[in-house]
């Protein structure tokens, strides 16, 4: 007999007080996330556009998204998020005194391959860019772009071509469009850019309890019914 873990006995617990249709909708949302592709923002301080890339994120179906905070703390619009924050995970980067590279560091310990969205002269269009390697997407603030850290380590370079007298988008709008483009191409391809079971599993129930009203007064009775021991934060 195969014991279950406790993460997927509170699963099944909390499943309990959710609707059905909300539980056919994580099941099927679930299927469409990945973590072949993630995005990093270095110190964006417009809480408009810092909101709205959180936003395609969620739309796209790209479950991480890391937060870089050397100068610059990361705020979020909810009017511009529209709870969109609440499905997706948020990594921060603000205790080192060099954050930007703890972020590369870890995200390179991870397999992702660094890629700034800056001009080059070995740089890709964004539909070009190979995906052979995991996609770790870097943006920078609209005034001053990324910093010489991002540019200095990073494995690719792409752009969005452009074909107005404008000399770019925002970071909001570019970050669309390289995700509409890479999740895409993954969708079209035969790279395995799906989650886990265990990944799964582990973020569905992140959202039973970021959806579920009283969810940690819930989980705390579970845990004493189920005779674990209770660690309260």
């Amino acid at each position: 007999m195969i014991k279950k873990d406790y993460n997927v006995l509170l699963a099944e617990y909390l499943s309990g007080f959710a609707t059905e249709n909300r539980i056919e909708k994580f099941n099927n949302i679930i299927n469409s996330r990945t973590r072949y592709v993630t995005i990093a923002l270095e110190d964006i301080y417009q809480p408009h556009n810092a909101s709205a890339v959180l936003r395609s994120c969620e739309c796209f179906g790209v479950q991480d998204v890391h937060i870089i905070e050397n100068e610059n703390k990361y705020e979020v619009n909810p009017d511009v998020a529209l709870g969109s924050s609440k499905w997706i995970n948020l990594n921060r980067y603000n205790k080192k005194e060099n954050n930007t590279a703890d972020c590369i560091r870890n995200l390179k310990k991870e397999g992702y391959q660094i890629v700034a969205t800056s001009s080059h002269k070995n740089d890709y269009a964004i539909d070009q860019l190979p995906l052979n390697n995991k996609v770790a997407l870097f943006f920078g603030t609209e005034l001053r772009g990324l910093s010489s850290e991002v540019l200095d380590h990073a494995d690719a370079y792409v752009k969005i071509p452009m074909y107005g007298f404008t000399e770019s988008f925002n970071i909001s709008v570019s970050a669309a469009i390289c995700l509409f483009s890479i999740t895409s191409r993954l969708r079209n391809s035969e790279v395995h850019w799906q989650l886990s079971d265990k990944e799964k599993s582990d973020i569905k129930l992140q959202w039973l309890k970021n959806s579920i009203k009283g969810a940690e007064a819930i989980e705390k009775e579970f845990k004493k019914n189920q005779g674990f021991k209770i660690n309260c934060r």
